[in-house]
């Protein structure tokens, strides 16, 4: 595969200008999208440094998108034996991350999720949350508890406040994982919680060093700005970080001029390199970790992939956002609609077709199913 040449070192006075095309190609690679590479489901879910999970089905569908002969039951064996697992990290949002990243990945995330803490602490009017937070721990301690059994113990010690929100501020301050089943192939669960303690036999790190984590980042998603790079793990303040960084890194820009970091062999596939059509589930970190979401989603589809607080599955053709899909599934059909936001070739229309029918015959159990283009 060729890749775009740099000069000796890497380095030039002035950076290289890499165009959409580039920064596409690039992404996509390292996201395992432009080619699906054989790595076992946790070799994987450490490269993406974690699967972003708040809908329990779509790691599922994010790996199968991105490895070779991906069996469902591998990642849920991981999440049983406790190798993977569910816990809010980056941008304080439910991720599936490697056990020792969860010890990682929850403190370093401290200062977005303090945000959310506060917006709890605001609405119960200041209220100390020393002896909530020890209740919390205690209880889940004993035996993993769903939110609704802290929220009502919770009521019990503190009837005058808001149970959601003592509740959601226990949860934002004391580092805890979803248990299994929730979130297991075909045998989910309601969400039940204890300490990351508890789970993995081990203590989170005290006071993390970003600078590991952030080579990591650019390794699965660069080149990258520092915005995209605070977009992705929700904090603010990484300028310093980057600078400490700089001398290890090489740099570039983007077609608007702003300055782009990455790793020293991180790969540049030549910009022609062709890219499979692909379905990506809802959420994907793919996603929701640029600032300048230029390099996969086109001007004209900006907005296009939401309704209200609703994401959609998306349609990538020729590496670039190009659709939405749904699923459809009962025990004897399946049936994917596909929604294209302009029209597609006959040649692409097909890849699409052949794209759907490999994921419903790896990802379904159905007898029947059949793609269905809506035209809009």
């Amino acid at each position: 595969m060729a890749s775009i040449a740099l000069s000796a070192g890497g380095m030039t006075k002035t950076p290289v200008v890499l165009g959409t095309r580039a920064l596409n190609r690039a992404t996509l690679a390292r996201q395992l999208l432009l080619k699906r590479v054989r790595m076992t489901a946790g070799e994987a879910v450490e490269h993406l440094v974690g699967l972003q999970a708040q809908a329990v089905k779509a790691p599922y569908y994010q790996l199968w998108s991105r490895l070779a002969d991906f069996d469902p039951e591998e990642l849920s064996g991981l999440l049983g034996s406790r190798e993977v697992v569910r816990i809010v990290a980056m941008r304080s949002t439910i991720h599936l991350v490697g056990a020792g990243d969860a010890l990682v990945l929850r403190p370093l995330s401290r200062p977005a999720i303090e945000r959310e803490l506060r917006m709890f602490v605001a609405r119960l009017g200041g209220v100390d949350l020393e002896r909530p937070v020890a209740l919390t721990r205690e209880l889940v301690e004993e035996r993993p508890r769903a939110t609704k059994e802290i929220r009502e113990r919770l009521t019990l010690e503190r009837p005058d406040k808001d149970p959601a929100s003592l509740s959601g501020a226990a949860r934002c301050a004391l580092p805890m994982v979803q248990v299994t089943p929730r979130a297991m192939w075909r045998r989910s669960g309601r969400v039940a919680l204890t300490t990351v303690e508890s789970r993995l036999g081990r203590v989170p790190e005290a006071d993390p060093d970003p600078e590991p984590v952030l080579l990591r980042y650019l390794a699965a998603f660069g080149p990258a700005s520092v915005r995209d790079m605070q977009t992705w793990s929700g904090l603010t303040g990484l300028g310093e970080v980057v600078d400490r960084l700089a001398p290890t890194l090489r740099t570039f820009r983007d077609p608007k001029g702003r300055v782009l970091y990455d790793i020293e062999n991180g790969h540049l596939p030549d910009p022609d390199t062709p890219a499979p059509a692909r379905f990506v589930p809802e959420f994907d970190n793919l996603f929701l970790s640029h600032a300048d979401r230029s390099r996969i989603v086109p001007d004209a589809c900006r907005g296009r992939t939401w309704q209200g607080n609703q994401a959609f599955p998306v349609l990538f053709v020729d590496g670039f956002l190009a659709g939405i899909w749904g699923l459809r599934e009962t025990k004897e059909t399946a049936t994917p609609t596909v929604e294209p936001f302009a029209g597609l070739t006959r040649a692409q229309e097909d890849e699409v077709e052949t794209e759907g029918a490999r994921m419903l015959a790896a990802m379904t159990s159905a007898r029947k199913h059949e793609l269905v283009f809506r035209r809009r």
